[in-house]
């Protein structure tokens, strides 16, 4: 049965974006100092090669030049949670491996799934992430969200919590946040050390109600997601609403407009990075999404629009 830990992790851990040249290669400088102003701007922790990080765009030799990149880099700053998905169990497993080589405080990871139509049972499932388990010895987040396809009620998250000693924490993505999160607390209890929303805070304020300690968010206002959690955890609900309505309008524009691609759009024109662009296929994001974006973030007066100038 896992062992809850002393000091849990807890907090605000966005995602870091994968910057990229005009070309398309690698831009390791504007990494670094993406993740120096992520830091700055009061992250607890941060979360690589996520999907928000298009780690589904990199190569299996870009991922690892990404992780070393960023973990050596951050150098045990702020803890670090590496995404390890992957469909076939020993690729996971050994990424899981690396990853925790390499100084990553936990690794993330999505039931096995490929394209829209192939699934696993639960059974297999569980021998999945136990088979990680075995491997490791740092906590496992399981991502739970719906790109995945899969159906993982919070009797089975929890059931894996309380069986499988380093299944420790759970990002929540999917509909009713909080009631999943309030069930799964409810099953798994001490088990569950870690239970988290993500999907850049919509539905955050919920959720700490329901019992969240951390939440994943986009990578651009760590800042401003920070006032929200800093004042729920000093007790202060009163303090945490107003924070939340403040900083909606931008969050809920990440979530419904402007999407992975807006930490880096608000790098970029805060100085942060040199390009904001993603890898081909995918579009930049469209020129009136874009506008509207910063005029938004302006009246909140973010950190990243001022970091780089």
């Amino acid at each position: 049965m896992t062992k809850p830990s002393a000091n849990p992790y807890r907090g605000v851990f966005p995602v870091v974006p994968t910057t990229f040249t005009d070309t398309g290669e690698l831009d390791l400088d504007s990494q670094r100092r993406c993740v120096d102003f992520m830091i700055d701007a009061g992250a607890d922790g941060l979360c690589i090669l996520a999907n928000y990080s298009e780690q589904f765009s990199l190569s299996d030799v870009e991922r690892e030049v990404v992780a070393k990149t960023v973990l050596g880099h951050v150098h045990g700053r702020v803890p670090v949670i590496v995404t390890t998905t992957h469909y076939a169990t020993r690729v996971c497993a050994a990424r899981s491996r690396q990853a925790q080589e390499l100084g990553a405080a936990m690794v993330m990871v999505l039931p096995p799934y490929h394209g829209a139509t192939i699934r696993v049972s639960e059974n297999r499932i569980y021998e999945f992430f136990a088979t990680i388990s075995d491997a490791i010895d740092i906590p496992i987040m399981v991502q739970d969200a719906a790109i995945s396809g899969t159906t993982l009620s919070a009797a089975f998250l929890a059931r894996m919590a309380t069986q499988i000693s380093n299944v420790s924490y759970f990002k929540i993505e999917t509909p009713g946040v909080a009631t999943k999160l309030r069930e799964l607390i409810a099953l798994g209890g001490a088990a569950v050390e870690g239970p988290w929303d993500g999907e850049e805070g919509i539905t955050l304020l919920p959720d700490l109600h329901a019992g969240a300690t951390g939440t994943m968010t986009g990578g651009g206002y760590a800042d401003g997601i920070g006032t929200i959690t800093d004042a729920w955890f000093a007790g202060d609900i009163e303090a945490a609403t107003a924070a939340y309505a403040r900083w909606l309008p931008l969050i809920n524009y990440e979530n419904r407009q402007g999407g992975l691609h807006t930490a880096k759009v608000l790098m970029k024109e805060g100085g942060v990075i040199a390009c904001d662009l993603p890898r081909h296929p995918s579009p930049a994001m469209p020129a009136a999404v874009r506008a509207g974006l910063i005029e938004i973030a302006r009246r909140l007066d973010p950190m990243v629009l001022r970091w780089g100038r």
